[in-house]
């Protein structure tokens, strides 16, 4: 069965530098607050340039973010650049 989006590891060339970014980032974004005291929820995407149609995926990396929480707010980003009217969700 072949991997869907996110169902693999984050490739092992990208790993250590997205935990370092993620937990770098939710310091910046949350300061010492840990799990429900977080206020702020990010995703960083990873993948590499020109390699559309490989075999390739996209990498990405939370603060704990529910991974459907995740799926809204990406639709909800793909209906605002494609410019469809504001789309609501749980995110």
């Amino acid at each position: 069965m072949p991997e869907r989006l996110g169902d693999g590891p984050i490739r092992q060339e990208y790993r250590a530098a997205m935990n370092a970014i993620a937990q770098g980032l939710d310091k910046i974004l949350n300061g010492e607050a840990k799990g429900d005291e977080r206020k702020t929820g990010f995703v960083l995407l990873v993948f590499p340039f020109g390699e559309a149609g490989q075999k390739n995926r996209c990498n990405f990396i939370s603060n704990g973010a529910d991974r459907r929480d995740v799926v809204t707010v990406m639709r909800e980003m793909i209906a605002r650049f494609e410019g469809q009217p504001e789309l609501t969700g749980r995110a």
